[in-house]
C-alpha cells in the first residue's frame, strides 16, 4: 500500500564523543525514508536548495524503494543546514547552528501521481505545513504526525488544529509532557487522544516506547544496548518512525495488533541508525539483516510472531 512522507531534507554536521561527521545527509525525511523503504515503497515530497551535494542524491538512490518525484530541487535556494553535539550519555545534545533555508520557502507541491496514497506521514516540520499537505489526501487511510518542543511553544493553536485531522502522533516522553503538563507517559498519552488522534506512541529513548490507543496500552523495550555500539543517534527517532509506517503500509492494517507490532519493527530498524553517522548505517544493510535482528530482538523482548 503506497506510503507517503514529507518533511525537512538537510545537511548535517555532528559531533559525538565517538567522532564527527560534516555535511551527511540528514533531515526527519530523509531518515523516515531510509528506513521504511526497507519494508514498503515509499514517496518523498521535500524541498533542497542549489546547494545540496550530488551525493546525497546518489545515497538517496542507493535505497531502491525510495520515489523522488516529489523532491524540489531549488537551484536560488540553500537547502536546510543543521550542526549538533552530542554529550557522554547520548541522550543530551546541543544545537551548534540551525540554517533554515528552504523551510522559510512556501512548501513542496504534492505531484498529482502521489495523490492516491493511502498511508501518509507528516514527518517534523512546522504544523501548518503539515496541515496543508494532508489537504491533499481526502481518501487517506491512515495519517500520523511527530512534532517537537519548538511547534509545542511558537504554533499551540496550529498543533491542535493539525491533531483534530491525524490518526496518530509520535511524540517523545517530554514533548508529550510540555504539551500536557502530565509527567506520566500513559496519563498525557491519553490526554492528547482527548486532542484528535485514535492513538499515541511515546518515545522514550533508552527506555523503548509506549502504544496507548483507543483500544489498549502496550510496551516496547528498546533493544538491548549490549547488542550494538552506539555512534551517532541522530535521526534515530525518525528511523523508528520509518519502520513503523512502512510495516503497517507493507501490511495494509492499522489496528491496535498491527500497531504494536510496527513498533517492534520500528525499533529493530533504528538500532541499524544509531550504529553510524548519518545514514550509512541503514545504507550499509539489507532487509535480511533486518530480519535476523528482530529475531534476536523477539527473543530478548518475548515479542511472539
Amino acid at each position: 500500500m503506497s506510503l507517503l512522507v514529507t518533511g525537512t531534507i538537510g545537511i548535517d554536521t555532528v559531533h559525538t564523543p565517538t567522532g564527527k561527521a560534516e555535511k551527511v545527509l540528514g533531515g526527519s525525511c530523509a531518515y523516515f525514508a531510509a528506513a521504511s523503504s526497507f519494508h514498503s515503497p515509499v514517496r518523498v515530497v521535500g524541498a533542497v536548495g542549489g546547494d545540496w551535494p550530488e551525493d546525497h542524491r546518489k545515497v538517496f538512490s542507493s535505497f531502491p524503494n525510495i520515489c523522488l518525484k516529489g523532491l524540489e530541487e531549488r537551484k536560488d535556494s540553500r537547502t536546510f543546514a543543521w550542526g549538533g553535539r552530542y554529550f557522554e550519555n547520548m541522550n543530551e545534545r546541543e544545537t551548534l547552528f540551525t540554517e533554515l533555508g528552504v523551510l522559510e520557502e512556501p512548501p513542496p507541491q504534492v505531484p498529482e501521481e502521489y495523490r492516491d496514497s493511502k498511508y501518509i506521514f507528516l514527518a517534523n516540520t512546522h504544523p501548518e505545513v503539515q496541515l496543508e499537505l494532508l489537504s491533499h489526501f481526502p481518501d487517506r487511510k491512515l495519517a500520523v504526525a511527530d512534532t517537537m518542543d519548538l511547534w509545542i511553544n511558537i504554533a499551540h493553536d496550529e498543533l491542535l488544529k493539525l491533531f483534530r485531522e491525524l490518526d496518530g502522533i509520535v511524540i517523545n516522553d517530554q514533548e508529550a509532557e510540555q504539551l500536557t503538563e502530565i509527567s506520566n507517559a500513559i496519563s498525557a498519552a491519553r490526554k492528547i487522544i482527548e486532542m484528535g488522534p485514535s492513538f499515541v506512541v511515546v518515545k522514550k529513548g533508552e527506555h523503548g516506547a509506549i502504544l496507548v490507543h483507543e483500544n489498549g496500552v502496550a510496551t516496547m523495550p528498546a533493544y538491548p544496548s549490549d547488542l550494538q555500539q552506539v555512534i551517532d543517534p541522530t535521526g534515530a527517532g525518525d528511523s523508528f518512525a520509518g519502520g513503523m509506517m512502512g510495516y503497517l503500509a507493507s501490511k495494509d492494517a492499522a489496528d491496535f495488533r498491527s500497531i504494536q507490532t510496527s513498533l517492534a519493527w520500528g525499533t529493530v530498524t533504528a538500532s541499524f541508525t544509531l550504529e553510524s553517522f548519518g545514514l550509512d548505517g541503514l545504507l550499509n544493510t539489507t532487509r535480511d539483516e533486518i530480519q535476523n535482528r528482530m529475531k534476536v530482538f523477539q527473543s530478548a523482548a518475548r515479542i511472539g510472531e
